[in-house]
């Protein structure tokens, strides 16, 4: 993973997760030990209209770094058409997604519907590394469906057009997020190219981490869904595969990171909107604990940070 700045006992990357990894959640995790992060998946088209969340989305701090913009949508002219204002952000890398699964996304020719014109992912890698000046990596699924598994073909293809590396989600889009995840499919794409590979799909601990790198001999693990309400997975995972000691967060503990992390959404987003965005994470935060029924159909109605606070001593109380 020489195109990245990260230490060596850093194992994860944090994938990136539209509506849930934005800037707060992104730095959360960076301080856990996540060895990168990526933004949510922007619009090229929403770019040049000048679409303001657009913009917003793309905007990345220092406390997040490496952290690369990650770009959706089905033309070459259209990724580099809105590549300068990309670079206003000065991202580490770029990210194409190839991968996304949504209806609205897909029905557009953009996400993993790109998969089913090999030819055209080459072409929009090779329009935006030739324009970009900085590493260009790509996520991909499995490929489209059961009768579609060209994920290999269409590494190489990108590869060849010039990634710098790329993740492979190792489900077809028609599998969306289950069954398991297909680890052949990971190990095939790792041999076929020699550009580094990133193992998506079902890491949510050390363990499954540790599964991942041996089964499929890939050079970094993206971690997405193992992350809700768990931004200490990426210090969990570290220790294990360096024989660390690891303690789980006590209910305190995690009180604590859950009021840290409402408190920076809105902080960036402002409270009325924040406080709306906090409510999934504080409830994906109550996991494991007792009286969790409660305490997610009071999180489910918060208006303010202070309601928060109170809901967190709770937490505390029922879990001490």
């Amino acid at each position: 993973m020489k195109i990245f700045s990260f230490q060596k006992n850093e194992f994860a990357s944090l994938a990136p997760m539209a509506g849930v990894a934005d800037r707060a959640f992104r730095e959360i995790c960076m301080e856990y030990g996540a060895a990168i992060c990526t933004c949510e998946m922007v619009s090229v088209k929403g770019i040049q209209y000048g679409d303001r969340k657009s913009h917003l989305l793309m905007e990345l701090s220092d406390a997040e770094r490496p952290a690369g913009i990650q770009l959706f949508g089905n033309s070459p002219q259209d990724f580099s058409r809105a590549l300068a204002d990309v670079m206003v952000n000065q991202p580490d890398f770029l990210d194409i997604n190839m991968g996304c699964p949504a209806q609205k996304v897909v029905k557009n020719g953009g996400g993993s519907a790109l998969m089913k014109d090999p030819e055209l992912c080459g072409k929009i890698v090779e329009a935006l590394v030739k324009s970009s000046g900085i590493p260009v990596t790509v996520k991909i699924r499995k490929g489209w469906d059961r009768e579609h598994i060209n994920a290999v073909e269409v590494a190489k293809i990108c590869e060849e057009a010039g990634a710098a590396a790329i993740t492979v989600h190792g489900r077809t889009r028609e599998q969306m997020y289950a069954p398991s995840v297909d680890l052949e499919i990971i190990r095939r794409v790792k041999e076929a190219v020699r550009i580094p590979v990133i193992g998506n799909g079902d890491v949510t601990d050390g363990k499954t981490a540790k599964e991942m790198y041996e089964k499929t001999g890939c050079d970094l693990v993206a971690v997405g869904r193992g992350a809700l309400g768990r931004p200490w997975v990426f210090a969990e995972i570290n220790a294990f595969l360096t024989g660390e000691p690891f303690t789980e967060p006590t209910a305190a503990e995690k009180a604590e990171i859950m009021l840290r992390h409402a408190e920076r959404i809105c902080r960036y987003k402002g409270e009325r909107i924040g406080i709306r965005e906090a409510r999934k994470h504080a409830i994906w935060y109550t996991k494991g604990l007792r009286g969790k029924a409660n305490l997610r159909n009071a999180m489910s109605a918060i208006e303010s940070l202070d309601e928060l606070k109170q809901i967190a001593e709770q937490m505390i109380r029922e879990n001490t």
